[in-house]
């Protein structure tokens, strides 16, 4: 069945079956690696991708279901050399161990930021606690999410002066 959608900012017509999941989709037809199978049940958080600039669970949206929409993978995010603010903070404070999480905190972590430009750092264990992660590296992940908030205000507050 025929699918209009813009992927990363770029229009992607495609033909898949109506039972086709985003997450399905984004890997098997379009080659995106970030959004990453973890439970199939939208509970994990590790298929996280945006739709149309809101963190959603790509494992339990039908493809069809955001026909015409934007979505956002990890990949549009940001790229080598010109990393988000978010993927550079995560870098930084080397929050990942075996980064099968990844995906989901830096998806779920850039549309909070994006919301909510200086959250306190219980909303950011809010926000994430429904992201899993194996290896424990939440302190690390906190600190991510701490550095990217630092950087993300830090120009607005110099503009004021």
């Amino acid at each position: 069945m025929p699918l209009s959608l813009r992927v990363n900012a770029r229009p992607v017509d495609v033909d898949v079956p109506r039972e086709t999941s985003l997450l399905h989709l984004l890997r098997n037809d379009l080659g995106l690696n970030g959004p990453k199978y973890g439970c199939g049940l939208g509970q994990c958080g590790a298929c996280t991708v945006w739709v149309d600039g809101v963190a959603a669970r790509s494992c339990v949206i039908p493809a069809h279901g955001v026909a015409g929409r934007e979505v956002t993978t990890l990949e549009g995010l940001g790229s080598r050399g010109c990393w988000h603010p978010v993927q550079q903070a995560f870098e930084d404070a080397q929050a990942a161990q075996c980064g099968y999480c990844l995906n989901g905190m830096v998806m779920q972590a850039a549309a909070l930021l994006a919301r909510e430009p200086n959250p306190s750092e219980a909303r950011i264990r809010s926000e994430l606690s429904g992201n899993l992660c194996r290896c424990g590296t939440h302190v690390e992940i906190l600190d991510a999410v701490q550095r990217a908030a630092a950087r993300l205000v830090q120009p607005i507050e110099g503009a004021a002066s």
